[in-house]
């Protein structure tokens, strides 16, 4: 009774978790499917089953505006990537630091980060606008990156992750040894971390990548525009010109697919952390 009652308990959270797996993937088998359809089949026929349309469309998306969701692309690529970057940079000292240091107020810088958690970026945007255009900063590029280097969920998980993963003892040796701090830091510390910054990292490009209300605020010029404003102005003049949805559609998939490409590129340093877990158990 005890096993049976056992396999039950397994069962459920199973069933549960692939539900929800199917609630999130059926979207994107519909994007997937919808981009090989024409416009004729796409206002016609709401199936999964692929069309005709998808070398048209795909043509029809590079082509558009000379080029622009090229563009578009490589803008979304340096916003996430540098954005990315520098923030999981960042985002490791700050944990570090919280993790590793005694200092007066850690404690209220800590609870403040957390503070910063839990208030919804949509909120903010629009003083960073305000702050960013009395410095002259706004619609251009760093108008866009400078908001997305703080991360307070990012140095949230980079100090929970360093006070597991660094040892201080590790830390009291090296210093015994006369490393300086930003030594121990570079040399022990971020090598410990890898597995939390890529994390943090797979998050912040995540986020940045599908962000839309910041740039939408910030920039003005289409050439400055990321995928995801990009993207909706496509839909706005669809009204216009229905063929353009199967445009924006189409371009809905692509950009799926650099975001789909990393995962399973970082998902390796993921593993690499559990195998050497195991061997360290």
């Amino acid at each position: 009774m005890a096993k049976l009652s056992g396999k039950r308990g397994k069962t459920w959270p199973t069933i549960l978790l692939m539900l929800g797996a199917l609630y999130c993937l059926v979207p994107v088998l519909w994007v997937f499917t919808a981009m090989s359809k024409s416009p004729s089949e796409l206002f016609t026929t709401f199936s999964f089953v692929p069309g005709t349309g998808l070398l048209d469309n795909l043509s029809d998306l590079f082509s558009y505006g000379g080029g622009q969701f090229g563009l578009w692309s490589a803008n979304s690529v340096l916003y996430a990537g540098v954005g990315g970057l520098v923030s999981t940079f960042v985002s490791t000292m700050a944990g570090y630091g919280l993790a590793k240091y005694e200092f007066k107020g850690r404690t209220v810088i800590f609870y403040a980060i957390l503070g910063g958690v839990l208030i919804p970026g949509i909120t903010l945007a629009i003083p960073q606008y305000l702050l960013l255009s009395q410095v002259g900063l706004a619609g251009g590029v760093m108008s866009v990156l400078l908001p997305l280097i703080i991360s307070p969920f990012g140095i949230y998980l980079s100090r929970v992750y360093a006070s597991a993963a660094v040892p201080q003892d590790t830390i009291e040796a090296a210093r015994i040894d006369g490393a300086s701090e930003w030594r121990i830091f570079t040399k022990i510390g971020i090598p410990m971390m890898i597995p939390g910054m890529v994390t943090v990292f797979m998050l912040q490009f995540v986020g940045i990548w599908n962000n839309f209300l910041l740039p939408f605020i910030m920039l003005s010029d289409q050439n400055s525009y990321p995928l995801t404003v990009g993207l909706y102005t496509l839909l706005s003049k669809g009204s216009g010109s229905p063929a353009l949805y199967s445009v924006a559609i189409t371009g809905a998939a692509v950009s799926i697919i650099p975001l789909i490409a990393l995962m399973l590129f970082l998902q390796r340093f993921w593993r690499l952390d559990l195998l050497s877990g195991g061997v360290k158990g």
